[in-house]
């Protein structure tokens, strides 16, 4: 199994820290390999586990592969899978590695996402990209604030200023609150100064960056937490700010809460891991090109 050849933490490390390189003769097993049927996992959400053994090897281009027993995995459109990086293709031989007998492919959320940056498959430039992720500032979580009752209304501005005047800060834009249903007018100077840095990720950060964006519904949480001024937990928590104070007051189904709460960590991280090992790619890449 993938355990015996690399500790995925171990090369991970902290959640945000760059990946520590593993030996390589631990690392890859080159083997010569047949295909895993793309269909197999393209349509059902669950199906039996089919290999044994999971390992990545060395692919065209400094690309890496993803070797499940002799087969190759291949995208949901037919691709041959590939990722940028060890540590991307660390993160997802693990998350295949560590299936038990059912293959729960909702919960492969790297796999996925790379799936994703490699398929394309709404066929999207990346333009395209930052426009939808952009108009996520127009209903921003934290931009929009309530009149009523008092204790919400001084939690919010508590907890949501503070990261809200750190963003205006950072990226000298300005953003502002409002209680109005329509939230507040964004200015074009803002939204170019937006369009502007996302336009300097790579395609596949990009995807990733815009996934934490759904997640949180919030450009300012997401810009936040990928630039390490919050945590998950804490962008999770503020992302579900009004539904906690709710919860406080009225109590909640506990499973259900914690299972939407962990499976909301979980997405945001693999998120924001995404990014920050498809960004890293690209500046080693640049690096070599330059030397």
């Amino acid at each position: 199994m993938l355990r015996n050849l690399v500790r995925f933490h171990n090369c991970l490390g902290h959640a945000f820290s760059p990946p520590t390189v593993c030996p390589r003769g631990q690392m890859f097993k080159l083997l010569p390999l047949l295909s895993v049927n793309s269909e197999s996992y393209s349509i059902v959400t669950e199906r039996k586990k089919f290999y044994e053994d999971v390992s990545i090897s060395h692919g065209e281009g400094g690309m890496f592969e993803i070797n499940l027993d002799r087969r190759k995995l291949k995208t949901p459109g037919g691709k041959l899978f590939t990722a940028p990086n060890q540590a991307l293709a660390i993160a997802v031989a693990n998350e295949w590695d560590t299936q038990k007998d059912m293959l729960k492919f909702y919960s492969m959320h790297m796999n996925t996402l790379c799936n994703t940056a490699l398929d394309n498959p709404t066929f999207r430039s990346k333009d395209q990209m930052i426009t939808a992720a952009l108009k996520y500032l127009e209903t921003d979580t934290v931009c929009y604030r309530v009149e009523e009752p008092p204790s919400l209304v001084e939690l919010q501005n508590n907890e949501w200023d503070p990261v809200l005047n750190w963003i205006e800060d950072r990226y000298n834009v300005v953003i502002g609150s409002s209680t109005s249903i329509l939230g507040p007018e964004i200015p074009q100077a803002t939204m170019d100064t937006f369009r502007q840095h996302l336009g300097s990720y790579n395609f596949w950060s990009l995807t990733g960056l815009e996934y934490v964006i759904t997640q949180l519904k919030s450009v300012v949480l997401a810009f936040a937490l990928i630039d390490k001024h919050i945590t998950v937990e804490q962008a999770v928590l503020l992302s579900r700010l009004e539904e906690e104070f709710q919860i406080g007051h009225w109590g909640n189904v506990e499973w259900a809460h914690d299972v939407d709460l962990y499976e909301l960590r979980s997405r945001t991280a693999a998120g924001a891991l995404f990014v920050h090992f498809s960004s890293e790619s690209s500046a080693v890449k640049r690096k070599l090109m330059q030397d």
